[in-house]
């Protein structure tokens, strides 16, 4: 368990076996490495109002570095500093070892990420203390880009993981993370560093399952339409519509993806909802999978509407297409040839109509509810607040979208024509999930299973057949 370092008073002279009367902030902070993750963390330092002393190969030629800090040799500049930030490469540290005498008693913060994962025996942190026996190491801000430092802590980049083998190392440097606005997490000995060096090697972690879903939808209802519309048009009527993949097609594709991933967010809740009732307890943990499935909602509903954003965006073009262009004024010249005009039909207007409308107002819905997951706005939200918007306007949208995928089709399943080699339309298909998803949410609601879903929920246990006969008795 991550637990916070609550730094005391502290001076770094006691670590650094330094005799003298000066402060902490007299003292200054040394950085080993001018790179941008050392000249961030050295611009920070001196706005903590923090000394600060580069240690470099080349003192004269490094290059412009934050104004007010020092630069020195390596040497030099270790001799004056407790607290050293070690920001070079795993494979410099050989030359540290020519400064043992001058690192003696002191704290090395190491902050080295490596390309690769097990690209090293040991953690570079552990090598570091293995060359360096004499030092103190800790391993720690290796999870924070120099963006991030220059930009001072954000709601992505607060917390500043640290381990070490000497909890009066720990305790030195979470003093410093402390003064700069950062939260400290322990995560114990130096044993912990491999760990800590493999977090930001991590590419999307709790995005992996919800892309592989939206991957799968799309793969499939993309072959699964290309094959009912242009290879069926081609075999069957001889025509080549092979241009519509590019428009057409994927605009049938997104809004079908993001209809189902947009119930799968809500639909696990329900699944949960039926489990409680079933066990009649709170108590029991759900199966893994719920749980993975539970923790990765955001992630679906966000993709759900990217999706969704691309069928916007692919509808708005659609005047302008060459292929409607075309089908617009072959249908005029046609007319006036055979002297004819189309007869308003009052019905295909308010279809039309009510189609476009519980789209635009689902789609209103959606943003809202993409913009309310953003950390920096659910955090100005109560949890009442925050829960009638993800919970109730989230059915509700699930609603209206499922409501604008039933107005599109009408009445067309009806049609024996639309079942192209016995399948039915793609969008008839996406309106299975959300219509489980709705009826099973409808069933919830009734005040009979409501009661006693609330009545679980408050802490409330069905009590097992045994203990109903032990009570009797």
């Amino acid at each position: 368990m991550s637990k916070e370092v609550k730094p005391e008073s502290m001076s770094l002279h006691s670590l650094g076996g330094r005799a003298g009367e000066a402060t902490l902030e007299q003292e200054p902070v040394c950085i080993f490495g001018t790179g941008d993750l050392g000249r961030s963390l050295g611009q920070r330092l001196l706005q903590t109002d923090y000394k600060v002393v580069y240690g470099s190969r080349r003192p004269h030629t490094c290059g412009s570095l934050p104004r007010g800090a020092q630069v020195l040799s390596h040497a030099d500049a270790a001799q004056l500093a407790s607290l050293v930030f070690v920001c070079i490469h795993r494979e410099h540290y050989g030359f540290m070892e020519t400064l043992a005498s001058q690192l003696e008693g002191k704290v090395l913060v190491d902050v080295s990420n490596n390309p690769e994962k097990n690209l090293y025996p040991e953690a570079n942190a552990a090598y570091l203390q293995k060359l360096l026996p004499g030092c103190q190491v800790v391993k720690g801000f290796n999870t924070l880009s120099a963006w991030a430092l220059q930009n001072g802590p954000s709601d992505a980049s607060r917390q500043v993981y640290l381990c070490g083998n000497s909890a009066e190392a720990k305790q030195a440097v979470a003093e410093v993370v402390t003064k700069m606005g950062l939260t400290v997490l322990d995560r114990g000995s130096l044993s912990a560093a491999r760990e800590l060096e493999d977090i930001p090697l991590q590419l999307f972690p709790e995005w992996r399952l919800p892309l592989q879903i939206a991957l799968c939808l799309t793969a499939f209802f993309f072959f699964y339409l290309l094959i009912r519309d242009v290879i069926y048009a081609y075999v069957i009527q001889g025509k080549d519509i092979s241009f519509r993949i590019m428009v057409s097609l994927a605009n049938k594709v997104f809004p079908i993806v993001s209809l189902i991933m947009l119930s799968l967010c809500y639909l696990p809740g329900v699944i949960a909802a039926f489990l409680q009732l079933y066990r009649g307890t709170k108590y029991r943990r759900f199966p893994d999978w719920l749980d993975r499935w539970m923790l990765c909602r955001k992630q679906l509903g966000l993709l759900a509407l990217a999706f969704a954003f691309l069928h916007v965006l692919y509808t708005l073009i659609i005047p302008i297409r060459y292929y409607v262009r075309f089908r617009i004024s072959d249908s005029i010249v046609t007319q006036i040839r055979e002297n004819q005009t189309s007869k308003f039909d009052t019905t295909i207007a308010w279809r039309s109509d009510s189609y476009y409308s519980v789209g635009i107002l689902g789609f209103g819905l959606y943003v809202l509810l993409g913009i309310t997951s953003l950390p920096s706005v659910s955090n100005a939200l109560s949890w009442r607040e925050f829960s009638f918007i993800q919970s109730k306007l989230g059915h509700l949208t699930l609603l209206l979208c499922t409501l604008h995928t039933y107005l599109y089709g009408w009445d067309k399943f009806l049609r024996p024509s639309m079942y192209k080699w016995h399948t039915p339309e793609g969008y008839m298909v996406s309106l299975v999930v959300p219509t489980v998803v709705l009826v099973l949410k409808l069933l919830l609601l009734l005040p009979c299973v409501d009661r006693n879903i609330t009545r679980i929920r408050r802490g409330w246990e069905r009590a097992a057949p045994d203990e109903d006969k032990t009570l009797l008795m």
